[in-house]
């Protein structure tokens, strides 16, 4: 079992000391003391911080996705593919319906929950744009950083153009619609200096 000092602990956690040290006054989390009354830590306190404990199973989670209900059927092939390569061992079988440009799905933001709080071993996809369009390598980050392992089947036929085709339309979608708020923004911004500007100068023609 390896051993941490406050310091150590702390950067490993991204707490603070001063936070490690309140939670120890307080008891919430009570390290071990050296024989110099030094605090220190340990993995069973790393996965208590983390909301699990030491007999408890970290998951698999295989998650698949598709954009619309029209492409429900997708869900089946993907699910077809991910049994041959887990065969059928996953803990926890993730189907979600929803855009890859939407970082607002229920499911997917359950499963970065798990992740952040150490809970899950392994998240398991037909393809890396399963979990989100753009950003997969951010995603991928934080999970290392957790001790989470994501693996992609790598799987092209599982990710439909038409959906590639969908997300970019989304996307000019978000764009055209911030463009035109930009544009009225600027033309209330006129409106408003040449009110003000009237009504200066009829301040100044009452004078």
């Amino acid at each position: 079992m390896n051993t941490y000092t406050i310091a150590q602990f702390a950067k490993l956690t991204g707490y603070a000391v001063k936070t490690l040290q309140k939670w120890d006054r307080d008891g919430k989390l009570s390290p071990n003391r050296t024989p110099t009354n030094r605090r220190l830590y340990t993995d069973e306190h790393l996965r208590l911080l983390r909301g699990i404990t030491i007999e408890e199973k970290r998951k698999t989670v295989v998650y698949m996705r598709v954009s619309s209900q029209a492409q429900k059927s997708d869900l089946k092939n993907q699910r077809t593919v991910l049994e041959q390569f887990c065969a059928a061992k996953g803990d926890e079988w993730v189907e979600e319906i929803g855009g890859g440009l939407n970082f607002k799905r229920p499911k997917f933001l359950a499963i970065i929950s798990d992740v952040t709080t150490g809970k899950l071993e392994r998240i398991v996809v037909a393809h890396k744009d399963r979990l989100a369009r753009f950003g997969f390598d951010l995603l991928l980050h934080m999970a290392k950083e957790n001790g989470c392992e994501i693996v992609v089947l790598n799987t092209e036929s599982l990710s439909p153009e038409q959906e590639m085709v969908q997300d970019l339309m989304t996307i000019t979608h978000c764009f055209s619609a911030r463009l035109y708020g930009l544009q009225n923004y600027r033309k209330a911004l006129k409106k408003a200096v040449k009110d003000d500007t009237r009504a200066q100068d009829q301040t100044e023609s009452d004078n």
